[in-house]
């Protein structure tokens, strides 16, 4: 029997502004989960996704589905995520959970660049 995890996955740990944060990657059939935590547990859901039209230019829809829905710094996370989910040709929804200290621009940047360098897209 095979032990491995049957999802493509990543799975990192990094220091961002002195709180250790993990963060683990996984790519599904139909959508790219990212879990972020400084404080051991899942913290707030959102979903992003592209939204199909006829527009040239594309549009994004970013939605809380459980946790803290005032606090748009985790919406514009996600939003950076999946736009550049799109911009690399795939068509997958985002799932993301983050579980932060700090909701502070720096952390988040940090946050998203940690993704992007260990992308599964």
């Amino acid at each position: 029997m095979d032990s491995r995890f049957p999802v493509q996955h990543k799975h990192l740990s990094l220091d961002v502004k002195g709180n250790k944060t993990d963060i683990v990657i996984c790519s599904y059939q139909d959508h790219f989960m990212v879990m972020v935590t400084q404080i051991g547990s899942m913290g707030t859901i959102l979903r992003a996704r592209k939204d199909e039209g006829v527009s040239i230019d594309p549009t994004y829809s970013v939605s809380v589905l459980f946790g803290k829905r005032d606090e748009p710094m985790l919406v514009a996370c996600a939003r950076q995520l999946i736009e550049h989910i799109s911009n690399n040709g795939s068509s997958k929804a985002l799932l993301i959970s983050i579980g932060l200290k700090d909701h502070s621009m720096g952390t988040l940047k940090a946050v998203v660049s940690a993704v992007v360098e260990n992308k599964l897209w």
